[in-house]
């Protein structure tokens, strides 16, 4: 008796999980293809779009079992790089910038094959502050990553994560 109890209880824990992961990922897609997003912002920065489609290439990667395609993907993300804006964002008591704020803006269009309910377009956007005596190339490459790191962690959480 006590066998079975184990047993069951065993084959409960191993079979109740279904496709769900740690990331909170509820799916049944097994592939997913994320194409270039352009850069269609006003001011164009050189390799910000393969770095933003690598990025998110790279999240979901690691954060799924999902295997990425070039082309027929169960999921699909596509869009565009929209913004790329420098602003001051406080003043000195002379009137300068004290702080600089970059802000990167990306809308993006998310299609599931497999549950057409849960496709959407929508815009993720998000800044980093900076000194205004800072020059823009000097942070370019930490201010991306960081910025570049919260959207397509809200994408990700957007289309996949179901907590």
């Amino acid at each position: 008796m006590k066998r079975f109890f184990c047993l069951f209880i065993l084959s409960a824990l191993l079979s109740g999980c279904g496709p769900y992961s740690f990331t909170g990922v509820n799916t049944t897609a097994e592939t997913y293809q994320v194409n270039f997003f352009q850069n269609n912002a006003p001011i164009v920065e050189p390799g910000l779009d393969i770095l933003f489609t690598r990025t998110l290439q790279d999240l979901i990667l690691n954060q799924t079992n999902l295997q990425l395609v070039n082309s027929g993907g169960d999921l699909i993300y596509e869009g565009e790089i929209t913004e790329y804006r420098v602003s001051p964002m406080s003043a000195t008591a002379d009137q300068r910038a004290a702080q600089n704020r970059l802000t990167i803006g990306v809308r993006v269009r998310f299609t599931n094959t497999d549950n057409e309910e849960e496709n959407f377009e929508r815009s993720f956007s998000f800044f980093y502050d900076y000194p205004a005596n800072t020059q823009l190339t000097a942070i370019r490459g930490t201010a991306h990553e960081e910025i570049f790191e919260r959207i397509t962690q809200d994408i990700f959480n957007a289309s996949l994560a179901n907590w």
